[in-house]
């Protein structure tokens, strides 16, 4: 058994990866032979990710507020606490606040032979995101 004590401070979201205020806390690194990592997102309203895909996959568990999220070619989908979506890999998607909520997801995901989780595209446009602007 290890504990971590809370001794990491809350990081500002790279505006490479995010459009608006987005705040990250980590919650589960890969160490050893693990190869899971987590974090807490915090979205201000209107925030998101830029779109993106993961190799092996992403679950996210929405734990406050109302958010959205879309898979490429698919429907805007609205979230609210307790809710949990599984995007399959390389499912190029995004995920973020409502235009007017704050939202808090846990983000779970592994590690590639690389190191890597993500692989970043490009931001939403404010065309494809409700209510923008």
């Amino acid at each position: 058994m290890q504990i971590t004590r809370s001794s990491m401070d809350t990081q500002k979201g790279p505006s490479d990866w995010f459009t608006g205020d987005v705040y990250i806390d980590a919650v589960a690194a890969p160490a050893g032979s693990s190869v899971f990592a987590a974090a807490a997102v915090h979205f201000t309203p209107g925030a998101r990710t830029a779109w993106h895909t993961h190799p092996h996959g992403q679950t996210i568990f929405v734990t406050e507020g109302v958010g959205l999220c879309q898979r490429e070619g698919g429907p805007l989908e609205e979230l609210r606490p307790g809710d949990r979506v599984f995007f399959e890999p390389g499912e190029n998607h995004w995920h973020g606040a409502a235009p007017n909520r704050f939202m808090v997801h846990i983000a779970m995901q592994q590690t590639d032979a690389s190191g890597s989780t993500v692989n970043w595209g490009r931001h939403v446009t404010d065309g494809e995101y409700p209510n923008a602007g």
